[in-house]
């Protein structure tokens, strides 16, 4: 049972997946939650070792050993983490309790349409679960973060969604641009990629090389991109859209554009995206004439947009930067947290980066 906030016992939060890169960064960010206690750590193939063989940087959780991923190993806990493969958190969730608050960084749950999910993961539908991007705007200019305050189950989204979203909803929203001919190229870091030992992922292949991937059509995130659009407002809404992986260990720099609806100005634009975004914590449209980078994120939940018109082609150009690991998948699973316990939205987050 998720104690009140009148009560001075910590939150006890389970990481499941716990050995990969995203449960890592969950257990980062819940390590210097101010209202939480990490319980249970678990994982499949590297079950039995100790999190500081995985994890060497997690100094205060070093000593905890990671114990196989069951339905066991996770109850009693106020808090359960997924960070599992697509596919695998349905049947783990379906054993935990209703009053359990159940965050998945997976896929399993983030879209509403079986088809879209049977189409680009091949394998049936688990369900939709509340979606955890807070600042998923609506036409009426209401929020996503109403829909998360009590939640018990949150579907995290996807990290280059969060990253075109926040690029392109506030045109959206304001009905200023067309959503038929929508556009996305996007440098991803390699921990995007997750952990795996994948022959083009070594070193050898990725320095100094940039690897275009899932090109055509065919990245898992379109559907999730597609879907947050419509809610924003968005009818017909069609994207090309194209990842590509550089040589940096995490960031996403999305370069996402749009054909702009005739006798918009720049000052309209300018402004549809500032006051979007004026009232976020983690999402700030930067100064005219400075560019987001992915080292202006390092390491914090925030996401960095800049706006602009080429008025020759008749297009928005928006440039949104994350850490993918944070803002994109475990930044994002602490804020949906908080929302959904009633703790202020921002505990356990910093905007502040790390450099150089």
């Amino acid at each position: 049972m998720i104690l009140h906030m009148t009560s001075n016992q910590p939150i006890r939060v389970a990481v499941a997946g716990a050995s990969g890169y995203a449960g890592g960064e969950t257990l980062r960010l819940l390590a210097a939650h101010p209202h939480v206690e990490v319980g249970a750590v678990t994982a499949h193939s590297n079950a039995g070792a100790r999190l500081g063989e995985l994890h060497p940087h997690l100094r205060s959780l070093a000593h905890k050993v990671l114990e196989p991923t069951t339905p066991e190993s996770l109850k009693g806990h106020d808090v359960v983490v997924l960070a599992l493969p697509h596919g695998a958190s349905g049947e783990i969730a379906a054993q935990l309790p209703e009053d359990v608050l159940v965050l998945d960084l997976g896929a399993d749950h983030r879209l509403e349409s079986a088809a879209d999910w049977e189409a680009f993961y091949g394998s049936a539908h688990a369900g939709t679960w509340p979606y955890g991007l807070p600042e998923l705007v609506r036409p009426d200019g209401t929020r996503q973060r109403a829909a998360l305050a009590g939640a018990r189950r949150v579907a995290v989204p996807g990290c280059n969604v969060t990253a075109v979203t926040l690029g392109l909803q506030p045109g959206v929203a304001a009905g200023l641009v067309e959503t038929r001919d929508l556009v996305a190229v996007l440098a991803v870091g390699y921990s995007g990629a997750g952990k795996a030992l994948k022959a083009h992922l070594l070193a050898s292949e990725a320095l100094g090389s940039a690897q275009p991937y899932a090109v055509g059509g065919t990245h898992r995130h379109i559907p999730e991109i597609v879907q947050n659009l419509r809610a924003a407002g968005g009818e017909d809404v069609s994207l090309s859209f194209t990842p590509v992986l550089v040589p940096m260990s995490r960031g996403i720099l999305a370069t996402a554009t749009a054909r702009l609806v005739q006798g918009t100005t720049p000052a309209q634009v300018r402004e549809a995206w500032e006051l979007a975004y004026a009232d976020e914590p983690f999402v700030e449209v930067l100064p005219e004439g400075q560019w987001p980078t992915t080292a202006m994120t390092l390491g914090a939940n925030t996401a960095l947009v800049q706006v602009a018109v080429d008025e020759a082609a008749g297009r928005v150009v928006t440039v949104t930067a994350i850490d993918n690991l944070v803002k994109g998948t475990a930044g994002a699973a602490v804020q949906s947290m908080n929302l959904a316990l009633g703790l202020r939205e921002t505990a356990g987050l910093v905007t502040e980066g790390v450099a150089p």
